[in-house]
């Protein structure tokens, strides 16, 4: 059977909400990517099968079919096709899930996984337009008026637990990990600065403390625990990689850095909404026939900060392994386009400290996940 192997994988900064990207049209901002993926690797448009491409709120300058426009911006041959993936906060993780098994079964030689999302420009949720995608009959069934993830923060915070300071201290700790790798270079090597504009993620604050944190109100509750120094930032983003395998990046002399090795989803409870990764994380485990401490990096999206605190809880892996170049916290989370960065960011992490394995995975608006395994060539 064929495999699916990863031969490079780009992003752009991340830009805080109505920052240096927010004057970019999500269409351009996603054909920056795919032009620098390319440029790379130097595969030719034409040769790409198909683009799979992540985005969530499609609506506005995001509706349609983004996919398809980011192709067209891009200046590729008009039979260079695009489709455009929605699960939530794991949509472009998805994509590349699906042009995984794309090349897995024969339908692609090459395929290009990614996504976006200007939240600036298209705010969460502005898809509803005043409706409630939930009919009676499931609000009925949970006893809800309605699915919040915020509140759902605030439950596993109390399920594990978890103290305010214990929440604030974490989020330091991501925006101090995501400086160091700016200061130390880290990133240069994933990142396709736009020209004449944004360097490096711009989110990212230096000297917190966990005073200024606990100056912060309660987001969701009165005496909450969630605010927004320890959620992920609103933000506006792209990534992209390239995808085929090992065959056919032989026939063309390409060098792959890493193989997908087991992709899985997994539900939970869509209530608390956000701790599907601990079942994800295992059931990746199982299938790949790994163990929680060969995994040499991980990557759990930090939507809010009791995600990984809990999911640490869970697995027992070791917390110098996880987010090791900061998190959503401090680099933001444009959702759509998420996965993807996470991605790149995992993936460039294994090549440049010689890891084996990386997993990566991510909650999801209905209580989904998405976990990926990697394994470096």
């Amino acid at each position: 059977m064929q495999d699916a192997v990863i031969v490079d994988a780009v992003r752009t900064p991340v830009g805080r909400r109505n920052g240096a990207l927010a004057g970019v049209h999500p269409a351009d901002l996603s054909a920056h990517v795919l032009k620098a993926l390319l440029e790379r690797t130097q595969v030719r448009p034409e040769e790409i099968d198909d683009v799979v491409w992540g985005c969530v709120t499609q609506s506005g300058d995001q509706s349609g079919n983004i996919g398809r426009a980011a192709v067209l911006a891009a200046g590729w041959p008009e039979t260079v096709t695009a489709t455009t993936v929605s699960r939530a906060c794991g949509s472009s993780q998805q994509s590349v899930h699906f042009g995984a098994a794309g090349v897995i079964a024969g339908q692609y030689d090459f395929v290009i996984a990614g996504g976006v999302e200007s939240m600036s420009r298209v705010p969460m949720g502005s898809a509803r337009q005043g409706g409630e995608p939930m009919p009676p009959s499931v609000l009925e069934r949970y006893g809800v008026d309605g699915f919040r993830q915020g509140i759902g923060a605030e439950m596993v915070a109390e399920k594990w637990g978890l103290t305010r300071r214990q929440l604030d201290e974490y989020a330091l700790g991501s925006h101090e990990r995501a400086a160091a790798a700016i200061d130390s270079g880290a990133l240069t090597g994933q990142l396709a600065p736009l020209p004449g504009g944004l360097r490096t993620d711009e989110g990212v604050r230096r000297g917190g403390t966990p005073e200024s944190l606990a100056a912060l109100k309660p987001a969701f509750r009165e005496n909450g625990l969630i605010h927004a120094g320890n959620s992920s930032q609103i933000s506006d983003g792209a990534g992209a990689l390239l995808i085929t395998s090992s065959e056919h990046s032989r026939a063309r002399g390409l060098t792959p850095v890493a193989r997908v090795h087991t992709a899985v989803l997994a539900g939970d409870d869509p209530v608390i909404m956000l701790t599907a990764p601990i079942n994800a994380t295992a059931k990746a485990l199982a299938k790949a026939g790994l163990g929680i401490d060969d995994i040499g990096a991980f990557e759990v999206n930090e939507a809010f900060a009791p995600v990984p605190l809990a999911w640490l809880a869970e697995t027992g892996a070791r917390a110098d392994r996880l987010n090791p170049l900061g998190g959503a916290i401090a680099v933001g989370h444009p959702l759509g386009g998420s996965g993807a960065v996470l991605m790149t960011r995992l993936l460039h992490h294994m090549r440049d400290n010689g890891i084996r394995f990386g997993l990566q995975t991510m909650c999801e608006a209905g209580g989904m996940a998405n976990a990926t395994i990697l394994e470096l060539l």
